[in-house]
């Protein structure tokens, strides 16, 4: 009984831990694409002129070397924050910052519409 107990509790602890190392690869992904625009921007003008310089002194494609460092040193990135932050115990839905991925509403601002005073119970 105890041994059926464990594997169950176990089961459980890796989908939870696969289940959140994925909610943070796809959060930090997102926010390097859209926070850390700039750093791409800088990336692609470095790497441009990377392949540029490589492509004289090395006989394959440049562009393709410099290409797959790139993107590889950017996944690998967004992977080892994941796993960090997954085998450190945090859970994105303990992050207060979050609370977009979670689907929960803050509720600080409130729309008023034109036509709202003539339409709308105000209380």
């Amino acid at each position: 009984m105890a041994l059926a107990q464990s594997s169950s509790l176990g089961k459980t602890y890796f989908l939870f831990m696969a289940k959140s190392f994925l909610i943070w690869t796809f959060t930090l992904g997102v926010c390097l694409l859209v926070v850390g625009f700039p750093l791409v921007v800088l990336m692609a003008t470095i790497g441009s002129l990377l392949s540029v310089i490589l492509q004289s002194v090395m006989p394959i494609s440049a562009v393709l070397l410099v290409a797959g460092s790139l993107i590889g040193l950017n996944v690998l990135a967004v992977i080892a924050g994941a796993s960090v932050l997954t085998f450190k115990g945090i859970h994105p839905t303990e992050v207060t910052w979050l609370s977009w991925l979670n689907g929960e509403v803050d509720n600080a601002h409130t729309s008023i519409y034109a036509a709202c005073p003539l339409t709308c119970d105000l209380e």
